[in-house]
C-alpha cells in the first residue's frame, strides 16, 4: 500500500474511532453520576472503565473479599488484556516512589499496597482453575485526581485520566469467551454488596469510517471524567494489534500448578518433548519476578533461544521483564569473571590449533585408534568427561563412569585419554588462552570463593540436560538449596551433546514432590508425535535422575490436527525443487511461522543460497529473537532447540543416519552406535518442534 493511502486508511480509522468513542463516553457519564454509592473520586475512575465494558469488558465494582470479614475489593476488571484488580485512591497529595516504598503527603502508605497485593493473589488462585496464568492478572492502583504512571513492583500506578489507555493498550489477551467465563467466575467468587452492582452495557456496533464531525465545545469533551484524546490514540493502536499467543495467557492445569507452586529447595520440571517445560519456565520466571526483590537469572546452553526467550517474556509480563536476565551459560559466565576482575581469554580457534597438535603428537599413534581413530570423539571425552566433570586427576578420571558414553575404556586407554588431556592443556597453556570448560570452571571457583554475595534471587535452567556438571554446579552455587531458588528444566530424550551427569553428582537433592513430570503434550498432532518417536523409539536413555527410561514414552495428546509430508526424489535438485515449490505454496503470512531445518552448518549455507536465490526471504536462527518476521527460519537442529513452528522442513532429514546395529561387537562399533544414537536424538528435537506440518524430504541414492 503507498505511503498516502496508508496514512488516509488510518485517518479514516481514526475519525471512526473518535465518534464511537463520544458515543460511549456520553453513555459513561451519564451512568456514573447515577451511580451514588461511591465518592466523586470513585465515579470518576469508574467513568473511565465504564467506556471499556461497551469495547468487551467487564467491570466489578465494590466486591467483598473473600475468606475476609468485612474488607473489600474496590473494582476488579476482566477484559481483552487481562484481568485487573483496582485499588482506586482520592488522596489528597500525589503518590510518591521512593525507594520501592509507596508515600504520599509525607506519609507511609505501604499498607495499601500490601492489601492489593494480597487481594490479587486471591484473584489469581480463582482464575487458576480456568488455567489462566498470574502473569495475566495485574494489580493497578488509580488515584483520582492526579496524572501518574509509574510501578510499584509489580503493582502499577495510575492517574484517572492515564488508565483508559494504559488499559486499551494492553496486548490482547482474552477473547470474548474467556472473559465472559472469567467475569463469571470472579463474580461468584468476589459477591457483591447489596446495590454494587454496575450495569454493563452491550457492545456497540462499530460504524463504518464517516467523515469527521463538526468540532464540539471543548466542555463537551472533557467534564474531569473524560480524556478523549488518549482513549482515542490507544482504541485506534488496538484494532491494529495481532493477538498474541494464547499459551501466554492460559496453560494447562498441571502446568498453571508447577508455575504458582512453592518449593521449600531445588527443583526439576521433566517430560517429553512438546509438554509445555519452556513455557512453564517462563511463566515460573515472571512469578518469582512479582514476588520478589531481587534479580532472576534465566539461563540456557544455546546462544540464541535467551534472545527469544526474552522477548516472549517481555509480551507475556511487560512489568517485570526487566528484572529477569536470560543469557546462554557462557556468556553470562564470562561477564560474571569479568565483574570480578578474573582474566580470561576466551580462544576457541586457538583452543582447537592447541588440540589439534596434541592429537598428532600423542593421539594419533596411541592406543585410542583401536577404539575410534577420529580426534573428534576423544575431543569430546576431554570437554564433557574429563573437563566438562571438573576431573583434575588420573585417579579420578581412571574410576569415573562415562555416563551417555557407551565404549567401555580399560585402564591403558584411560591412561592413553589422559596423556592426550595433559599435551592439550600443556599446549592452550602455552599459548595463553581458555577454552569454554575454562570459563566454568574458573566461574564455578568464583561462585564458591563468594558465598552468600550473588545478586540472583532465583535462578531457571532450561534445557539442563545440555549442560555439563560444571555448569550444573556452577548455578546451583549461586542460589544453594534456598526455596524456589533453583529450578532445573528438561528432558534427557532430547539431549543433543555426548556425555551426560546425575543430579547427585552435582550436590543438587530433588525430593518428593520438587520432582516434577509433565505428560501432556500441547503441540505435535499425533502423526507427528508418531513419525518423530519412531526415530528413537529403540534408544532408552538415563536422564540426569539417573532413571534409566525407554525411548517410547506415553504422552497424553491435546493437539490433533497436523500433518506428516514425506517427499522423496531421485536426485538432489529434484529434492530441492520439490523443498522450493513447498515453500512456494505457502501464502506470504505463513512463511513467518515456518522452519527449514538443518543438521549442519554446511547444509545451512547451502540451503539459505537456495532460499533467496529463489526469491524466499530467510531468517537464520542465530539472529531470530523471537518477534514475528515475514521469512522462512533456518538453522540447526541445536538453534531450534526450545522453539515450535507451525511447520517444520527437514531436508535430506535421514541422510546423517546410519545403522551401526549390524557390526560387530567391539569397542570401535560402540563408538559409532554412540554417534548414531547422538544423530537421532538430535534428528527426534528437529521433528518435535512441528506443530501442523512436518515434511521430511529424502534422496534415493
Amino acid at each position: 500500500m503507498a505511503v498516502g493511502g496508508s496514512a488516509s486508511r488510518r485517518a479514516q480509522e481514526a475519525r471512526r474511532q473518535e465518534r464511537l468513542l463520544r458515543e460511549q463516553w456520553q453513555a459513561a457519564r451519564q451512568q456514573a453520576r447515577r451511580w451514588e454509592a461511591a465518592d466523586e473520586g470513585e465515579r470518576r475512575v469508574a467513568a473511565q472503565l465504564l467506556v471499556l465494558t461497551a469495547r468487551g469488558w467487564r467491570l466489578l465494582v465494590d466486591r467483598r473479599w473473600p475468606g475476609t470479614r468485612a474488607a473489600n475489593v474496590d473494582m476488579l476488571l476482566v477484559g481483552p488484556g487481562g484481568v485487573f484488580v483496582l485499588d482506586v485512591k482520592n488522596w489528597r497529595s500525589a503518590p510518591e516512589i521512593s525507594q520501592g516504598r509507596l508515600r504520599a503527603g509525607g506519609e507511609a502508605r505501604d499498607e495499601h499496597a500490601a492489601k492489593l497485593l494480597a487481594v490479587t493473589k486471591a484473584a489469581e488462585s480463582a482464575v487458576a482453575s480456568l488455567g489462566m496464568s498470574p502473569v495475566a492478572v495485574q494489580p493497578l492502583m488509580v488515584f483520582a485526581g492526579h496524572r501518574v504512571d509509574a510501578a510499584l513492583g509489580r503493582i502499577r500506578l495510575l492517574g484517572e485520566h492515564e488508565v483508559g489507555p494504559a488499559l486499551l493498550s494492553e496486548r490482547l489477551r482474552l477473547p470474548a469467551a474467556s472473559v465472559r467465563a472469567i467475569a463469571d467466575l470472579l463474580e461468584r467468587v468476589f459477591p457483591e454488596y447489596e446495590g454494587s452492582a454496575v450495569p454493563q452495557p452491550q457492545p456497540q456496533p462499530q460504524p463504518q469510517p464517516l467523515p469527521p464531525s463538526p468540532a464540539q465545545p471543548q466542555e463537551d469533551l472533557s467534564d474531569g471524567l473524560f480524556d478523549l484524546d488518549g482513549l482515542r490514540e490507544a482504541a485506534l493502536d488496538e484494532t491494529l494489534r495481532a493477538p498474541i499467543e494464547q499459551w501466554m495467557t492460559f496453560l494447562g492445569p498441571d502446568q498453571v500448578a508447577l508455575v504458582r507452586r512453592n518449593w521449600a529447595g531445588p527443583a526439576r520440571i521433566s517430560g517429553p518433548a512438546g509438554t509445555g517445560k519452556t513455557v512453564v519456565g517462563l511463566h515460573r520466571a515472571a512469578h518469582l519476578a512479582q514476588r520478589t526483590t531481587g534479580r532472576l537469572l534465566y539461563v540456557t546452553f544455546a546462544n540464541n533461544l535467551p534472545r527469544v526467550q526474552a522477548t516472549f517474556l517481555k509480551t507475556m509480563s511487560p512489568a517485570v521483564a526487566d528484572r529477569v536476565d536470560f543469557r546462554s551459560l557462557h556468556s553470562w559466565a564470562q561477564e560474571f569473571l569479568q565483574d570480578r576482575g578474573v582474566p580470561v581469554r576466551l580462544h576457541g580457534d586457538k583452543a582447537e590449533t592447541a588440540f589439534s597438535l596434541a592429537w598428532k603428537h600423542v593421539g594419533r599413534d596411541s592406543r585410542l585408534t583401536e577404539i575410534d581413530p577420529a580426534p573428534g570423539y576423544w575431543k569430546e571425552e576431554i570437554d564433557h568427561v574429563i573437563k566438562g566433570r571438573g576431573i583434575t586427576s588420573f585417579e579420578e578420571y581412571a574410576t569415573v563412569i562415562r555416563r551417555r558414553r557407551r565404549a567401555s575404556l580399560r585402564r591403558v586407554h584411560r591412561q592413553a585419554v589422559w596423556a592426550l588431556y595433559e599435551a592439550y592443556e600443556a599446549l592452550r597453556a602455552e599459548r595463553g588462552v581458555h577454552d569454554f570448560n575454562d570459563v566454568l570452571s574458573l566461574a564455578l571457583a568464583e561462585a564458591r570463593r563468594r558465598t552468600g554475595q550473588h545478586r540472583y534471587a532465583a535462578v531457571i535452567v532450561d534445557e539442563v540436560q545440555d549442560l555439563t556438571l560444571v555448569g550444573v554446579r556452577l548455578l546451583h552455587a549461586l542460589v544453594g538449596d534456598a526455596p524456589n531458588g533453583l529450578l532445573l528444566v528438561g528432558d534427557g530424550q532430547q539431549a543433543v551433546y555426548p556425555g551426560g551427569f546425575r543430579l547427585s553428582e552435582a550436590g543438587i537433592d530433588i525430593r518428593g514432590d520438587r520432582g516434577q513430570v509433565l505428560r501432556t503434550n500441547y503441540r505435535n498432532s499425533k502423526e507427528i508425535l508418531d513419525t518423530a518417536l519412531a526415530v528413537v523409539a529403540e534408544d532408552s536413555f538415563e536422564d540426569i535422575d539417573g532413571l534409566r527410561t525407554p525411548g517410547r514414552r506415553e504422552v497424553d495428546l491435546t493437539y490433533h490436527d497436523g500433518q506428516v509430508i514425506r517427499v522423496a526424489r531421485p536426485t538432489p535438485a529434484e529434492h530441492d525443487q520439490a523443498l522450493l515449490e513447498a515453500l512456494h505454496g505457502l501464502p506470504p503470512a505463513a512463511r513467518a511461522d515456518s522452519a527449514v531445518l538443518c543438521p549442519s552448518m554446511r547444509a545451512i549455507g547451502r540451503y539459505q543460497r537456495l532460499l533467496e536465490r529463489a526469491g524466499i526471504s530467510v531468517c537464520l536462527l542465530e539472529h531470530y529473537d523471537g518477534r514475528p518476521v515475514d521469512a522462512v527460519k533456518l538453522g540447526s537442529y541445536h538453534r531450534a532447540k526450545g522453539l515450535e513452528f507451525k511447520r517444520v522442513y527437514l531436508p535430506e532429514y535421514d541422510a546423517t543416519l546410519t545403522d551401526s546395529s549390524r557390526a560387530p561387537d567391539t569397542e570401535a562399533s560402540e563408538t559409532g552406535r554412540e554417534r548414531d544414537e547422538l544423530s537421532r536424538s538430535r534428528l527426534f528435537v528437529a521433528m518435535t518442534r512441528a506443530r501442523d506440518v512436518l515434511w521430511l524430504g529424502s534422496v534415493d541414492r
